[in-house]
């Protein structure tokens, strides 16, 4: 695949801001607003958002590597599909900062091995608490498996639906993205893509 500048590349180059800017950048969101950050219902509110972000986008802390870095080699000669499916998830659009939620489902075909079937979902979670677009969270993830599990073909499809369709803008709720990659040898068979499709779906 061709090489993805990621949001974790960029921010590996930014400069962690304190506790008290981050509270302050909040405070001026919510002059922003229209309201007034010293009133009694907000007055904490600050300190809590900061801690929420620190929460939400956890994924910044944790590299791939870190989580793939595991495999079983005694699988018994199993070479077939391995599909992890209707993985939730929530992340927040980069474009405005408000929610995105869905599912993931994750295949792969092993070559020298198989991972723990947990670790498909944390990557999912690793990623989805970054600061995201849906089509770039979904090659991250065929991209980090290709790489650390050097498997014969990788194969992700994400179903999300985005608040920044349903809550402003078009105001279209319940409207549905779907975003696929394929690698290897679900690149070039339509065959197990249409099996990767259906058994994800059934």
């Amino acid at each position: 695949m061709d090489a993805i500048v990621t949001n974790a590349d960029v921010s590996a180059a930014c400069t962690h801001p304190t506790q008290q800017e981050a509270e302050e950048a909040v405070k001026t969101l919510i002059r922003w607003a229209g309201d007034e950050p010293s009133r009694e219902g907000l007055h904490d509110t600050p300190k809590r958002v900061a801690k929420a972000y620190r929460e939400l986008f956890s994924g910044y802390e944790t590299a791939p590597e870190d989580v793939l870095s595991r495999m079983f080699t005694d699988v018994a000669g199993y070479k077939d599909m391995v599909i992890v499916k209707d993985i939730p998830f929530y992340s927040h659009c980069e474009h405005h900062m408000v929610p995105f939620h869905g599912i993931a489902h994750i295949a792969y075909i092993p070559d020298k091995g198989v991972l723990g079937l947990s670790k498909m979902a944390r990557l999912v979670d690793l990623y989805a608490r970054r600061l995201q677009t849906q089509e770039t969270m979904t090659a991250q993830i065929a991209r980090s498996l290709d790489e650390s599990l050097r498997p014969k073909g990788v194969a992700v499809m994400i179903e999300a639906e985005h608040m920044c369709m349903a809550m402003r803008g078009i105001g279209k709720q319940g409207s549905k993205t779907l975003t696929t990659t394929f690698t290897g040898q679900f690149e070039t068979s339509a065959a197990d893509q249409a099996r990767f499709i259906m058994l994800a779906r059934a």
